[in-house]
């Protein structure tokens, strides 16, 4: 692990990385997030019982829009040509939470993580805004890579 801020010059100001060097490789991350809510609630997202229509299909959607603005959200980051977006839901009654899961990919000079926390957090709270209306106690929670190929540092 690196000492030192990327975002961060030689005199301590916020400033973007210059990647004009690096060589362009396949580049791939993995995220993931959970949001937990009642089971009834659970259950008319299964079922499609809400008020506002499916809300899988548009949560996907908001995810896939969300990484694809991911530089316009954060400061610093690069604006990236995506190749791929995918987003997963996978409802876990057993948990009374939907695990929602991005991967993004591209060829290119810098990696794709905040494109895929940003994918999963966008369509879970997009989850959340279409549940809201039923389920005041949902909440979000895990937000994470799970992993990243491509560059220095896969894991």
């Amino acid at each position: 692990m690196s000492d030192s801020f990327s975002h961060v010059d030689q005199h301590g100001k916020a400033s973007m990385v210059d990647i004009t060097d690096k060589p362009v490789t396949k580049r791939l991350a993995i995220a993931e997030a959970y949001i937990y809510m009642n089971a009834e609630t659970l259950q008319k997202v299964a079922s499609n019982e809400l008020a506002k229509g499916d809300v899988i299909a548009v949560a996907r959607i908001a995810g896939i829009q969300g990484a694809k603005k991911c530089a316009d959200l954060i400061p610093l980051c690069h604006p990236l040509a995506l190749s791929k977006v995918a987003v997963e839901f996978e409802l876990q009654s057993e948990h009374n939470r939907i695990r929602v899961e991005a991967m993004c990919q591209l060829a290119g000079k810098t990696g794709v993580e905040m494109e895929a926390l940003t994918a999963v957090s966008t369509a879970s709270l997009t989850l959340y805004d279409m549940c809201k209306a039923v389920d005041k106690t949902m909440r979000l929670d895990g937000i994470k890579v799970l992993s990243k190929e491509g560059g220095k540092s896969s894991w």
